[in-house]
């Protein structure tokens, strides 16, 4: 068993690495914050990142349960759907998306 002193530092240094770590990005982006490659970034960097994960999740369903394709599309355009009837609201238009995905896997399996 590793000593006190030992664990101790441990914690410590893991505190300063972990605060280091989440204070940096603001630091570097704050005399960023009136560029236009930053202002596009945060306005972009969102729905390329949920069409990134969106593509990986997909392309594994599909390769896991090649039968049930079809709920994939289905659960894509009530998430778009959705999205749009909100007024973009993306928590809601994921979860309606989500939820009908898995509706429609457990009451139609393959």
């Amino acid at each position: 068993m590793p000593s006190t002193e030992y664990l101790i530092a441990a914690i410590v240094i893991s505190g300063l690495i972990t605060f280091a770590l989440r204070a940096i990005p603001f630091a570097i982006l704050k005399p960023l914050r009136k560029s236009r490659f930053i202002t596009r970034m945060g306005r972009w960097m969102p729905a390329g990142i949920l069409v990134i994960l969106a593509i990986i999740t997909l392309q594994g369903v599909l390769v896991e349960r090649p039968g049930t394709w079809w709920a994939v599309p289905v659960a894509a355009a009530v998430t778009v759907a959705v999205h749009l009837a909100t007024r973009r609201r993306t928590v809601l238009s994921v979860g309606a998306g989500t939820a009908c995905y898995v509706a429609l896997i457990a009451f139609f399996p393959a």
